[in-house]
């Protein structure tokens, strides 16, 4: 149990965290159990939680938890249900949010989900100084110097876990007419109201769904349309979109329009959303006693401005390498739902999942033993035999969480060094793998296909080339069957014999 009231004084340290939501979480649980010496976890927060404490604005999360699973709630391949949890190595340390949950809904609300993290501080005695705030940071040398609310923190390496939670406003004439998604308020006080929302992706349906209950009419408006083929594969499909469902088949009081905004105009009986169509030619205008604009977040980089960072998706997010390491500042990495600054393969359109717990929790972990081999510490490589070696890559294909939620961008690797024999690399960025040279060396990975299937891949890296190898689906995406098997040996024929 963490004990420690002020712990992780002002200091040299190996590594630094900086966050205490989910990512900072995951990334502190895995540091204490790593072979990395020394390192601290500081957060401006008087709590654990991060983003949790206030949003969803709506209470309940869009990321799923399945109480009663097929499979052993203490396994593995439990975190298949369970998109919500923390990792752990330990059973004593595993907290399961469906133990939280009242069960009215198979998805966790904000209070549920900001329990079990309480829970997951408390039994794997994870440290944390609290009310510690970053207020600067620069490059002292090898030395990165962090400059807190406490003191000095000095390091080799820093992640920031600070989500993407600044709101983020587009240079938009009016726009302090209209509430921004962190502003909205309750439902109830758009009772009976017309409303006007800029924004047609999470956070914009998100608060559709939530006041269809109690709005007179909804309008949603945002230059891009819908893109229903990327929702198909979403858990918003199933979360949020009844006012979408509610527009295409002509349902009154609801519209979903493809637009760009020109300008919010105050009037005397409310205001009103000056638009110039993109899908279709006209002008538009839509007319509200509110508008709510909710084009998405920033991450909090104002203290990081001496380290010179690159960033993407019009400055709020920083640029990352697949190891999520700033691409222009070495030494500073991110944890969390920044990591979409990692953009990996990126095949036929499909995303990571790294803007949600699920997904960056695989990336903390992979993120720490990353930063062992930065600080000389060889990971342990499992050998394995030829046949060994198939069915070990079988089984990661049918059943590894890491593969199956990470879609595309996470991927279990083998290496087949002839001096050294077969080992297990552990899981890796695709995107590394298929970049990095070095001895003749496989990796499978579950990844969605130009038609939206889901199919097993295989890359085989040997004379400083990559060959990719789709396998056949399944319908029942029994990955590791008879026939797989066969297909799956004869690729890794040219460097296993």
């Amino acid at each position: 149990m963490a004990t420690l009231e002020r712990p992780f004084p002002p200091g040299t340290y190996d590594v630094v965290v900086v966050g205490s939501g989910p990512a900072g979480l995951q990334t502190a649980y895995c540091l204490g159990r790593s072979g990395i010496g020394r390192h601290a976890v500081i957060s401006r927060d008087e709590a654990p939680g991060g983003m949790f404490q206030r949003f969803p604005v709506f209470q309940r999360l869009i990321s799923w938890t399945k109480p009663q699973a097929p499979v052993d709630p203490g396994s593995r391949e439990y975190e298949w249900y369970d998109h919500n949890l923390l990792l752990a190595d330990k059973p004593s340390h595993r907290v399961l949010v469906r133990d939280f949950m009242d069960r009215s809904f198979d998805v966790p609300a904000r209070e549920e989900m900001h329990a079990a993290l309480d829970a997951f501080v408390e039994r794997a005695g994870i440290a944390i100084r609290y009310g510690c705030a970053l207020e600067r940071a620069w490059r002292d040398g090898d030395e990165l110097v962090l400059e807190t609310t406490d003191g000095e923190y000095r390091c080799r390496a820093a992640v920031f876990a600070l989500g993407v939670t600044e709101p983020w406003l587009p240079p938009l004439p009016g726009i302090e007419h209209a509430r921004h998604y962190v502003d909205t308020g309750r439902p109830s006080d758009y009772d009976g109201k017309r409303v006007v929302i800029i924004g047609k992706r999470n956070s914009g349906f998100e608060i559709a769904q939530g006041l269809l209950p109690w709005a007179r009419e909804l309008a949603l408006v945002s230059p891009r349309p819908v893109q229903t083929a990327v929702l198909a594969l979403s858990a918003l499909r199933v979360r949020y979109l009844q006012p979408y469902d509610e527009y295409v088949r002509g349902g009154s009081g609801t519209a979903v329009v493809d637009a760009a905004i020109e300008r919010i105009e105050r009037r005397d009986d409310g205001l009103r959303v000056h638009a110039q169509g993109t899908t279709w030619s006209g002008n538009l205008e839509l007319d509200g006693d509110e508008v709510i604009v909710a084009t998405g977040f920033r991450t909090p980089l104002e203290p990081l401005a001496e380290l010179g960072l690159a960033t993407v998706a019009d400055g709020r997010i920083p640029a990352q390498t697949p190891f999520w390491e700033s691409v222009s500042s070495p030494g500073v990495f991110f944890a969390g739902n920044v990591t979409q600054g990692s953009p990996g393969m990126g095949k036929h359109g499909a995303a990571a999942s790294s803007t949600s717990v699920n997904g960056f929790r695989y990336n903390a972990r992979v993120l720490v033993r990353h930063l062992e081999t930065r600080f000389g510490i060889e990971p342990v490589r499992r050998g394995l035999g030829r046949d060994e070696a198939i069915e070990f890559l079988l089984d990661e294909l049918a059943r590894a969480p890491e593969l199956w939620i990470q879609k595309g961008y996470l991927a279990r690797a083998i290496s087949a060094d002839p001096g050294d024999g077969i080992r297990d690399e552990g899981i890796v960025p695709l995107a590394h793998f298929v970049d990095a040279s070095g001895p003749p060396a496989a990796a499978v990975a579950v990844e969605v296909d130009a038609g939206g299937r889901i199919v097993p891949v295989v890359y085989v890296r040997q004379d400083g080339r990559v060959d990719e190898h789709l396998l056949d689906p399944h319908p029942l995406h029994a990955f590791d069957d008879a026939e797989r098997r066969a297909e799956l040996e004869a690729r890794l024929r040219p460097i296993l014999g």
